[in-house]
């Protein structure tokens, strides 16, 4: 396997995605929050890289069933029914309905890799099922960091680097890139102490000053879900026997 890291969206052109394998990771809190969703009974998660498209996609889409959701610089937009914190998904809320999402970083990173053979969506809350489904795939893989407003966000690329680790110790010799030895790296360093990587991060300092300290709680603990999100014709729906 040849495995790639990329720590921010921007470094790379859509069209190299074509025919690949790529996972998606933003912790805080885009892929924690659509892994919530679909774990919650979410029929399907429809990104989109701008709010206009999102108000335009959801007026096509059966009113009642359809749910607006996302934020913009943390906080949630003005005529959406939800935010960007993973506690707002609840099945109560979402169980059933289709929900078109949009986030400053996280779907903007999703809408870059649509032309990939295989898309899944991965975040410290699945990290082991994502894990277990790519060594079944066993292809070479782009892992992208959505970052933070295009630069490297310290969480994202600790995450990147656990999934490295991991399929490391499954696969044995992998083929990685630069960005993916730094990447795990800081996994290495950091590895003991997850909640203080999203906590001490740019965003979650963000976050805590919005109020949203224990949405980084919640983005911090591994493996609650064994949910792995594919996306297929436009949407996120959950990946069968995940």
């Amino acid at each position: 396997m040849k495995l790639n890291v990329f720590l921010s969206p921007v470094i790379v052109d859509e069209l190299y995605f074509t025919g690949k394998t790529t996972v998606v990771i933003d912790v805080l809190r885009a892929t924690s929050t659509i892994i919530t969703a679909i774990t919650n009974g979410a029929k399907e998660i429809v990104p989109v890289a701008s709010v206009e498209f999102a108000v335009k996609v959801s007026g096509g889409m059966f009113g009642g069933q359809t749910l607006l959701g996302g934020e913009r610089n943390t906080k949630k937009i003005e005529g959406f029914a939800l935010g960007n914190s993973p506690f707002e998904y609840s099945k109560e809320v979402v169980d059933g309905k289709s929900i078109v999402f949009y986030t400053t970083n996280g779907t903007k990173a999703i809408a870059k890799a649509k032309y990939s053979e295989n898309l899944f969506i991965c975040s410290f809350s699945n990290i082991t099922a994502v894990t277990n489904h790519l060594i079944s795939l066993n292809t070479d893989l782009e892992i992208i960091c959505s970052g933070r407003n295009n630069f490297l966000a310290l969480e994202d690329t600790v995450c990147a680097g656990m999934l490295v680790s991991k399929l490391q110790k499954n696969l044995g010799d992998i083929i990685i890139n630069d960005s993916a030895k730094a990447a795990l790296i800081l996994y290495e360093k950091y590895n003991s102490d997850i909640l203080s990587v999203l906590q001490s991060s740019d965003h979650g300092e963000i976050l805590i000053k919005n109020g949203f300290e224990k949405d980084i709680e919640y983005c911090s603990k591994t493996d609650v879900s064994d949910t792995v999100p594919f996306y297929s014709n436009g949407v996120l729906k959950k990946l069968k026997n995940s």
